[in-house]
């Protein structure tokens, strides 16, 4: 019986379907990274901490003076929404102007198809700030370098943070955000 069932060309058909089936659903869910990790070491700024106002940094308007060197600008922690994730993200204003997103100490699991997204939501704790940050506007920095460690990320000179208040480790797969850290002005 089992070697008449083999010979039969709809046996060979159904081993195909469900080989192609098998390969799509391994491709599609990367079950292989719940129990893998990308650490990343990118350099990050060193930022010097703001002195206090005083006589000697004020201009005659009675404004404080630029600091020289890169600041901070917006930051913020990490809250856990699909996966547990932990971290500090941060927007850096560099010597020259430029900007840059750093995640300083960022763990968070690995997945497929994982993506830096700046964007307008507010942050919501729980499954209800899971699938909100798609929702308005946002601005793709790139995909998630690594799952663990310091990384960094350019902002592009066109683009308006102007609303941008979070950032969001994004699922683009599935639509889901693993982690996002409210920006808040420094």
């Amino acid at each position: 019986m089992l070697s008449r069932l083999l010979r039969a060309p709809l046996t060979w058909v159904a081993v195909a379907v469900l080989a192609a089936g098998a390969a799509v659903g391994l491709w599609w869910f990367q079950p292989w990274k719940l129990v893998t990790d990308t650490e990343v070491d990118d350099d990050l700024t060193v930022v010097a901490t703001p002195a206090p106002p005083s006589a000697a940094t004020s201009t005659t308007s009675g404004a404080t003076a630029a600091p020289a060197g890169p600041v901070v600008v917006r930051s913020g922690e990490f809250v856990t929404h699909e996966h547990d994730t932990t971290g500090t993200a941060r927007i850096v204003r560099g010597a020259d102007g430029r900007l840059r997103l750093e995640l300083v100490g960022l763990d968070t699991s690995n997945g497929p198809d994982l993506r830096v997204w700046l964007t307008d939501q507010p942050v919501r704790n729980g499954t209800a700030g899971w699938r909100v940050f798609d929702d308005g506007r946002w601005v793709e920095l790139g995909r998630l370098k690594g799952n663990r460690g310091d990384q960094a990320y350019d902002i592009p000179a066109d683009v308006d943070l102007t609303g941008l208040t979070s950032v969001s480790i994004w699922c683009k797969r599935f639509a889901v955000s693993f982690g996002a850290a409210p920006l808040t002005p420094a």
